[in-house]
Formats: C-alpha cells, sequence, structure tokens
C-alpha cells in the first residue's frame, strides 16, 4: 500500500514537472521570436546594426540574480539565462569569438562562460594573432588572458595594446583548476618531463616540487598545446584542465594540482565596439609620465580629486626609450560618467600619453 502511495505522489509530481517543461518551453521559443523581432528592426536601420550588447547582457543577469528567490541560488539561475540569451543572440547574428588555442584551453571556457555555447569559437595559435583577427574583422569578439590571482599579470596582452585600435568590452573571472594528465595506462610518478604554459607551472611550483622534483618543466604556449603534445607522446605528464583531458583522450592522474585554492584568473573580451553605461562599471586606462620628478602622483591625483576608485595599476616598459614606463590603470566607472570624464579631462594635459582602454560592464558570473 505504502509503495502505492508512493508512486502515486511521484507521477502526480511528474505530470506538474511535465507541464511546467512544456510552459518553459513555450516561452524560452516566445523569447526567441522576440529576438528575431529585435534584429529585424535593427537590419533595418543599416548594416552597421550592433547585436551583440555587453551592457545589456550584464544588466539582465544581474537582474536574474537579484529577483531569484531559489531554491536554485542566484549564480546558477544566472547560467541557465546565459545560455538561453546565448541562443537567443545566435538567432539575430551568429558570433565567431577568438581565442587563445588550441580546443581546451582555459581562455576557450572563459570565451564559452561570457559568450554562452551557441557561439563559434575559433582558437589562434598567440595572443597577437586573436588581436589581428578581431582586427581584420574574421572573427566578432576575442577573449584573452590579462592576470592571474597567483602569478600576476599576462604581460603580452597588456602590451598588444600598446598599438591596437581595439576596446575592452567586457571580463571575465574563471576559477582554475590545474590537473596534472598523462596517457592512459601510464606511470606518471615516473614522468622525466612536465609541459605546460608557464603560468601554470608557477601556479602549481609547491606540488611539483613536493611530488615531481626531478622532472623537467618544459613551457608550452598553452595547456592544450602541452595536453596534445602528451597525447601524441604517450609518455611524460601536462598540466591542463578536465577539458583538454576529454579533448585529448588523457588521463587525470591528480586533480586540483594547483597551489592556491583561490586561484583565479581574469579575461579581457576585446572588439571594436565601446560598450554602453551598465549598472556597475569599469575602465581601463593606458597613461604615461611625462619624464619628471612627480609625474607619477600627479597621474593619480585627478582620479583621487574625483573619487574615482582604483583598482589596479600596473607598469611596463613603453619600449620608446630606456628607463620608459606606461601604466595600466583600472578604475571603477563608466566614461560616460561625469567624474570620469572630468577626470579624463584633467589627464589629457597632464600626462604624456592617455588612452582609454574600454569602458565595460564589471564581471556578473
Amino acid at each position: 500500500m505504502n509503495e502505492m502511495m508512493e508512486k502515486q505522489q511521484l507521477d502526480a509530481i511528474r505530470q506538474q514537472i511535465d507541464a511546467v517543461d512544456e510552459e518553459i518551453q513555450a516561452r524560452i521559443n516566445k523569447r526567441a521570436a522576440l529576438a528575431q523581432e529585435v534584429a529585424r528592426i535593427k537590419l533595418a536601420s543599416g548594416d552597421d546594426a550592433l547585436f551583440y550588447r555587453p551592457e545589456r547582457e550584464a544588466d539582465v543577469l544581474r537582474t536574474v540574480k537579484e529577483r531569484n528567490q531559489g531554491p536554485l541560488d542566484g549564480e546558477e539561475m544566472a547560467r541557465l539565462f546565459r545560455e538561453i540569451m546565448s541562443a537567443c543572440l545566435a538567432l539575430e547574428k551568429p558570433m565567431s569569438i577568438a581565442f587563445l588555442g588550441p580546443d581546451g584551453t582555459f581562455t576557450q571556457a572563459a570565451a564559452l562562460k561570457h559568450f554562452g555555447h551557441s557561439v563559434t569559437t575559433t582558437p589562434f595559435n598567440s595572443i597577437g594573432d586573436v588581436f589581428r583577427e578581431i582586427e581584420s574583422g574574421s572573427c566578432d569578439y576575442g577573449v584573452v588572458p590579462v592576470e592571474n590571482s597567483t602569478e600576476g599579470v599576462i604581460s603580452h596582452t597588456l602590451d598588444m595594446f600598446l598599438n591596437s585600435p581595439l576596446v575592452i568590452c567586457g571580463e571575465v573571472v574563471l576559477r582554475i583548476h590545474h590537473n596534472l594528465l598523462c596517457s592512459p595506462g601510464y606511470d606518471w610518478k615516473q614522468a622525466e618531463t612536465i609541459y605546460s604554459h608557464q603560468q601554470s607551472l608557477g601556479q602549481c611550483r609547491h606540488w611539483l616540487d613536493q611530488n615531481l622534483p626531478h622532472a623537467e618543466q618544459i613551457p608550452y604556449p598553452s595547456n592544450a598545446e602541452a595536453a596534445r603534445h602528451v597525447a601524441e607522446s604517450g609518455k611524460d605528464v601536462a598540466i591542463a584542465s578536465s577539458e583538454a583531458a576529454t579533448i585529448y583522450q588523457l588521463d587525470t592522474a591528480t586533480p586540483n594540482i594547483e597551489d592556491e585554492p583561490g586561484n583565479t584568473t581574469r579575461f579581457l573580451v576585446i572588439g571594436k565596439q565601446q560598450a554602453a553605461p551598465s549598472s556597475q562599471n569599469k575602465t581601463s586606462l593606458l597613461l604615461s609620465t611625462k619624464n619628471e620628478a612627480g609625474g607619477l602622483h600627479r597621474l593619480l591625483a585627478p582620479l583621487a580629486e574625483q573619487g574615482i576608485s582604483m583598482s589596479r595599476i600596473e607598469s611596463r616598459p613603453s619600449r620608446r626609450g630606456v628607463w620608459d614606463y606606461v601604466f595600466f590603470v583600472d578604475i571603477c566607472g563608466h566614461i560616460d560618467d561625469p567624474q570620469v570624464a572630468e577626470a579624463l579631462k584633467i589627464l589629457e594635459t597632464e600626462a604624456g600619453m592617455c588612452k582609454v582602454l574600454g569602458s565595460y560592464p564589471v564581471a556578473v558570473l
């Protein structure tokens, strides 16, 4: 009798679930139809219509998290909406996203986290290639790594902005898990060589010293490329993502070997169009000082005077002269904000160079 009652109760709940599923499917298709209508209106306005609006998407996802009442948490609900929005945008305009390849890199994972899985991700061999493909119009946007919580900035990304006309239109923060990968059946403890990106080797330094102290560490352009090399050679080990293990059919000898539990990497979304203001914004600047005493102080003073918070500053050689430096600065706010606009007006006279790299929404997911 109890089993019969339980079955009846479960059947009743499952019928409700089926009804809800049908309603969800109808609502998603209604949203998709509205997206198609948006596309028709935009196309009628001209060939230069913008379909991807990072500020709009960021605010939609923030609203999803704020109004969510559970039992799913806000982050999980926003991820579901991210994929719905991605599918709807693909109906308006399919997008190609360049990333630092090959397939299976953390940069590809960041691209899919930001744009959803309805875009086409296209791998390239270097950060410079990603910039060039977007500049040429071969890809719509690109995703490049810029800094890691353990190892600091990725210098080549910052250097590319010195001469590129592209702007930053978004950011992605990705929790990084490093895995020790090897060919099926291989005894990883006998490995003589470890392959991975230089940043990943640094992020796993303590674990490697403890567990593979005699193995030579060979830097590779990307973790995924290191995984592919190990798959082809059948020996030694690589440090890479679980996605790379699946793609290149490798075993995960040991998961999560990063030294810092909170290891994260920040990525930048780059494109040709400046993002409009959202509810929470960040602006990245490229500044250089005049070669005189107190130059750096004069760069930062206008920000402080306008009450603008600075979240990061990084110096890099300008390549224009010995001991000549430029500064990459992140501040809170958008270039359309009055305080930011006033600070930039002053910086244009005080700085040797003042280049806005982009104003963009603060990462939501």
